[in-house]
């Protein structure tokens, strides 16, 4: 792994990755391969998942061509030095923030959406003028091999490049010393890596999901919150970290929305959502299993129906859940649906309280006051008011996990901000010095406490 490291930090100290014109002309490069594989990169999801190729576009090629552009367009302003106010006891002065490069940055990615959790954090990288060591997973196999592909022909080893490899290889990479590491998985993992950063004092970036709740209200609109939980929960066939993990429903409403969510997962999928051609599978057979087992067959009120040799589970529901049942105890990522009833709002925000902090929250009620108190008094990191997933979208706000979720956030000039050190740097006119705070000190302290102390 040094022998991957070395060069990549050998050319870093170049300095030739600093030049701003030098990283637009890289994401271009990036742009115009992306498209050229853009074939092969969408035959390799549904090879790994079964996505199809209009899944595939919204959610991984697509997002990331956007965030290309953003870049492109925004770079040179987000890459100025920045001027801030300074006080009276500084002046005459200026203040200005300069964003400068970590360095050489790891980024280990995910399987479950292995195009954009790799490209995005990378770009942002290459915006902040960083060179990077990207991990790919072994799980999503052939989008692995063509990515990997894509970057070495884009991008000269020494500056980016791409590993393949299992846990065995990712837990090497982790031995050598980097600038930033960025990680996307799960907690265990996420634990490792925080653990092997802190032998060199490494600053990190953690996304690692959890049990994002999803609160329908007895005054929410059902059948829209039916819709929008379905679409949810079915892309990627669950398999996103910020997917509604389970449904929270007041009892008024709990029948009508089971019956919702039922009659809209017929509609788009027919009797069985595992034998629909669109519907995605699950990564591999272990994760397929470790999913089966959540499933408490006495508790199915809808689907329930596997496809073994496909790897494809229904769409299923589970009703009259609790806290304690097994399906509680950890992130689905799968297409299961648990419904657990609440009667009290107060309660149940008790025990979200006892609860690790989750990734997403969702919320359905048209109770302006509900909103206010679910929004005020549980910890998340971050969410959707009458809908689900599509606040991740937002270039504009800031993308990331709190607490056992995650630490850390990124998406549009966040990422910007994740990648780059902000040093700041005191510029002083010379025509004028403030006296008070040299020495011999004589009467100056009287001076001093009345200006700080006022």
């Amino acid at each position: 792994m040094r022998e991957i490291t070395a060069p990549i930090r050998k050319y870093f100290k170049t300095g030739e990755t600093r030049s701003v014109k030098f990283r637009i002309k890289q994401l271009k490069a990036l742009k115009k391969a992306l498209l050229q594989y853009d074939e092969k990169i969408i035959e390799a999801l549904h090879d790994d998942l079964n996505k199809s190729s209009f899944e595939a576009v919204m959610t991984e090629t697509g997002i990331v061509q956007e965030e290309i552009n953003y870049y492109i367009k925004n770079l040179k302003k987000l890459a100025r030095p920045k001027k801030v106010k300074v006080p009276l006891t500084l002046m005459p002065g200026k203040s200005e923030i300069y964003s400068e490069p970590y360095g050489v940055v790891l980024i280990i990615s995910p399987w479950n959406y292995p195009v954009q959790l790799t490209l995005y954090p990378l770009i942002a990288a290459i915006a902040a003028g960083n060179c990077a060591v990207v991990k790919l997973s072994e799980f999503s196999e052939n989008t692995s091999r063509v990515l990997a592909h894509l970057i070495s022909e884009t991008f000269p080893s020494e500056y980016v490049r791409a590993v393949r490899g299992d846990a065995v290889t990712g837990a090497a990479l982790l031995l050598e010393r980097y600038d930033y590491i960025f990680f996307t998985g799960n907690q265990n993992v996420g634990k490792i890596v925080m653990k092997s950063a802190s032998a060199n004092l490494t600053p990190v970036t953690l996304e690692l999901g959890g049990k994002s709740p999803c609160i329908i209200d007895y005054t929410a609109d059902i059948k829209d919150a039916a819709k929008k939980i379905v679409w949810g929960k079915s892309l990627n066939a669950g398999q996103t970290c910020v997917a509604p993990d389970y449904i929270l429903c007041h009892s008024r409403v709990k029948k009508e929305l089971i019956s919702a969510l039922i009659a809209e997962c017929s509609m788009i999928y027919g009797a069985h959502t595992s034998e629909h051609e669109d519907f995605p599978k699950i990564i591999s057979k272990k994760h397929f299993e470790r999913a089966l087992r959540l499933i408490d067959t006495s508790k199915i009120v809808y689907g329930g129906t596997v496809d073994i040799p496909s790897l494809k589970i229904d769409f299923t529901i589970m009703d009259n859940v609790t806290f304690n049942d097994r399906i509680m105890q950890e992130e689905i990522f799968a297409p299961i649906l648990p419904v657990i009833e609440y009667t009290n709002i107060d309660d149940m925000i008790e025990e979200l309280k006892e609860q690790d902090k989750p990734l997403a929250l969702y919320l359905f009620t048209k109770d302006k006051n509900i909103e206010e108190k679910v929004i005020s008094s549980i910890s998340f990191g971050g969410g959707a008011v009458n809908d689900v997933l599509i606040h991740i979208t937002n270039p504009n706000a800031p993308f990331g996990g709190v607490g056992a979720s995650g630490m850390g956030f990124y998406h549009g000039k966040y990422s910007f901000e994740t990648f780059s050190h902000q040093k700041h740097i005191y510029k002083k006119y010379s025509f004028f010095d403030n006296k008070l705070r040299f020495f011999p000190k004589k009467d100056k302290e009287k001076i001093i406490r009345f200006w700080f102390y006022r």
